[in-house]
């Protein structure tokens, strides 16, 4: 360790430190010293090194002499000795253990004394070959999530599945490339047209009455870094990022077929086949035809399809699996939410915290979107390294706010905060000025490495908060970067719904958190939610759709969803909710 040491990489090896204290075993006292140093060091609106330098360090709230000693040794030489030490003393790859949902401090400590487990494959092998669930505490189902979060994270290594937001970038540039060419129809199939929140291959079907100039145009692209396969009416190419794209061009009279076919699931086509084969028919890419022989009976678009099984057209994000089909006979597909029953977005940062546009910017956004309203959530001071607001510059934010909404009524501007949620889980809201506030938004950024036990407590205690509206995405996940937090979900949603918390479905789609198998989670738990942009510039409030997309694959009526509710019902709500505790 030898490179200059900033705030964050210094608050990143305190974290580290409390992480390896707590697998010895050391006493939760000191352990939470070094995660609250951590966090405060975060905090901080100025240079480490320049307080290491006046000594300004050791006036720090929760930095003692002993862990302001290692700061100093640590800034001024570049690296820690008893860092180093611990490094030694715990194998290095525990750490990585820790990213492995269940698997907190004290369980990576069991595993590795008792099963002398050092690494996630010696993990992986003591939870298959049933050594682990022989550990006190390790369940059938702990054990299942360990196994899961596992694969997860080998799927992540080894795939080159990219994030449906970069597939989404590159479709539309492969659909522009395309336009001209005539009687043109396109569309894009597979796990993109189901919204999956990664893709593997982009599926294009196009119909164009000159099919041999859609695959000339197609292979010619400037994206295609090498033709797998050409022929008169189908292409494969490799993008350059090595994602696999297919093209299929469709006779116009078969659109419907081929668009059902190439959409999937997998499952859901076997039970649409099942399903038309109770009727006598088969149902293939290009037709249905009668089993006992007979024409083709073509289907020119997608409802067609349906109908003629006697479905109601069932919506793409909805054919995951199995169930669609059964609750589309019943009648019992839910009444989901488009984009344009949106009537605001609850989470907007702007220039105040760490965003890019000022508040009038984004009102101006938020009206050319057909918006009601807008909540500005800038971060809250705890979370310095983003600007986060102290009561002084929240106040002033707030009266510009008010000069806002005089200088124009399209878009209602709301006073808000994303308050942070600390390691014990105090909000870090400012107490003079929360009952001025229309919407407190609870949120984890900092200590995101604690057990399942603390991080769970972290969130009932925010969510029993009288003043805490929403929960921002909640796993804290980044996808391809950081894996999200791994908490007792069933418990929070429990309490969220209890309380009537709203949960956020974050639309950022390097975050759409909470994921769609949570959301279905808290959706059976009762549980209301939000669609938020989190939006830190104008561009980012187009990206609502995504977070609309899992809303829709955790099958969510929209009238849980309480943007979709009119202004005044959300903000009696959230004045209410000290009712509900």
């Amino acid at each position: 360790m030898s490179e200059r040491v900033d705030n964050e990489k210094a608050a990143q090896i305190l974290e580290e430190i409390a992480d390896m204290l707590e697998i010895q075993g050391e006493s939760v006292f000191k352990v939470n010293a070094y995660r609250r140093a951590a966090e405060n060091i975060r905090s901080l609106g100025r240079d480490l090194s320049s307080m290491v330098q006046d000594g300004s360090i050791f006036a720090v709230e929760g930095i003692g002499k002993a862990i302001g000693e290692k700061i100093t040794e640590l800034v001024t030489k570049g690296r820690l000795e008893y860092y180093e030490k611990l490094s030694q003393e715990v194998p290095r790859s525990l750490l990585e253990i820790l990213e492995i949902p269940d698997m907190g401090p004290k369980r990576v400590k069991a595993v590795w004394e008792k099963l002398k487990v050092t690494t996630i494959e010696e993990l992986e092998e003591a939870a298959k070959s049933g050594r682990l669930a022989e550990l006190p505490g390790f369940g059938p189902k702990s054990v299942a999530r360990i196994l899961a979060g596992i694969e997860e994270r080998k799927r992540a290594l080894e795939t080159h599945r990219i994030p449906l937001v970069s597939a989404w970038i590159l479709a539309e540039m492969v659909k522009e490339g395309l336009l001209g060419l005539p009687g043109l129809r396109i569309e894009v199939g597979g796990s993109f047209r189901r919204k999956k929140e990664t893709v593997g291959d982009l599926d294009f079907l196009v119909s164009s009455h000159d099919p041999e100039a859609a695959v000339e145009r197609f292979c010619s692209l400037p994206m295609v870094q090498k033709v797998l396969l050409r022929g008169s009416k189908k292409a494969s190419v490799l993008f350059k990022g090595s994602i696999q794209g297919d093209l299929r061009v469709i006779e116009r009279s078969r659109w419907g077929t081929a668009l059902q076919y190439f959409t999937g699931s997998k499952e859901h086509n076997v039970q649409m086949r099942e399903l038309a084969l109770k009727k006598g028919f088969s149902l293939s890419e290009y037709s249905f035809k009668a089993v006992d022989g007979g024409d083709e009976i073509l289907c020119a678009e997608e409802e067609e399809v349906y109908a003629f099984l006697g479905l109601p057209w069932i919506l793409p994000e909805l054919r995951e699996g199995r169930r669609a089909v059964d609750e589309a006979l019943k009648g019992n597909l839910p009444n989901v939410v488009n984009e344009e029953d949106l009537k605001g977005d609850p989470h907007v940062h702007t220039l105040w915290s760490d965003g890019f546009s000022s508040i009038e910017e984004m009102v101006l956004s938020a009206k050319e979107k057909g918006l009601r309203w807008i909540a500005i959530t800038d971060h809250s001071a705890a979370l310095a390294v983003a600007g986060g607001l102290d009561t002084a510059r929240l106040r002033s934010q707030m009266v510009e706010i008010d000069d806002v909404n005089r200088k124009q009524t399209s878009v209602r501007v709301l006073k808000g905060v994303e308050a942070e949620i600390l390691a014990d889980g105090t909000v870090d809201v400012p107490g003079d000025l929360v009952d001025e506030l229309d919407i407190v938004i609870g949120s984890l950024h900092l200590s995101m490495r604690q057990s399942r036990e603390e991080i769970t407590r972290r969130y009932l205690k925010a969510i029993r908060h009288p003043r805490v509206h929403i929960i921002a995405h909640p796993t804290g996940r980044l996808l391809g970067q950081r894996q999200g937090m791994d908490a007792d979900w069933e418990v929070i949603f429990e309490e969220a719904s209890r309380t009537g918390t709203i949960l956020e479905i974050n639309a950022n789609p390097y975050r759409l958190d909470l994921p769609d198998y949570l959301a279905a989670l808290a959706n059976e738990k009762g549980c209301l939610f939000s669609i938020g942009s989190d939006a830190h510039r104008t561009s980012q409030m187009e990206l609502l759709h995504f977070g609309v997309s899992v809303a829709r694959r955790a099958w969510i009526n929209k009238d849980r969803i309480v943007n979709t509710w009119e202004l005044d019902k959300l903000l009696d709500w959230a004045k209410s909710k000290h009712d509900r505790l």
